[in-house]
């Protein structure tokens, strides 16, 4: 949220006892209290890295990929736009895998759907095995993800294809119809499923466990407006 600001220790603390192997983190700027995140994580174990901040924009909301294992950007033709909310690499674990972190832009960008398409491309047209995609997509499925309606034929259409190219929502693929929401409105307070991590049929055989989880504020309100996503993949 916002590139962590004064929840920055807070956020760091949480982070490590969840004791990951790979964090990915939406809104991360390059600021001082991000970097400062990015720079704790490394002292943990997690100093092979990815961004997509840039100091030229510092305030801008990008994207950190932080890794036990060492990881390498991978570029695509065609990829999501903005850049700056797309990031892509392999994972060079003993079973090397990809992973692909999302932050979607909301609609009213008119980026959006663009964005959708961009990546029902890339899971239709994929050929590198094991992978997953995920990140805070601002889209999912009318009535079920939603505690009043926001979601469109679009959003739908987008979850459908993802599923249909056989790349999983994993909550609903563990879950089935449960409802779970992971970002809330502060005005109306009501619930929508914003985040999702899409595992393709390769690797979801991998998969050990998957939950929501709202992290401990430690004395702030919340350290995050969103819900983390905890996924374990039996990878080493």
């Amino acid at each position: 949220m916002a590139g962590g600001g004064k929840r920055a220790k807070a956020i760091v603390n949480q982070l490590l006892a969840w004791q990951p192997s790979l964090v990915a983190l939406s809104e991360f700027r390059a600021t001082p209290p991000s970097i400062s995140i990015a720079d704790a994580l490394s002292e943990y174990g997690l100093h092979h890295q990815l961004t997509t901040a840039e100091a030229e924009n510092r305030a801008r909301n990008a994207l950190l990929l932080a890794s036990r294992f060492p990881v390498e950007q991978a570029k695509i033709r065609n990829a999501p736009q903005p850049p700056h909310r797309w990031l892509l690499a392999k994972v060079h674990a003993l079973q090397p895998f990809h992973i692909g972190v999302m932050h979607i832009p909301n609609t009213h960008t008119g980026l959006k759907y663009p964005y959708h398409e961009a990546v029902l491309s890339l899971v239709r047209d994929w050929k590198h095995s094991k992978a997953l995609l995920i990140g805070d997509t601002n889209s999912g499925m009318p009535d079920i993800d939603e505690e009043s309606p926001a979601f469109t034929k679009k959003e739908a259409a987008f979850m459908q294809g993802m599923e249909k190219a056989k790349w999983h929502d994993t909550f609903r693929h563990l879950h089935g119809k449960q409802p779970a929401y992971t970002w809330y409105s502060p005005n109306g307070k009501n619930g929508f499923r914003l985040d999702q991590a899409f595992v393709n049929s390769e690797l979801m055989a991998d998969v050990q466990l998957f939950r929501y989880v709202w992290g401990d504020a430690e004395g702030f309100k919340q350290l995050s407006d969103h819900a983390a996503v905890l996924l374990d993949i039996g990878v080493q």
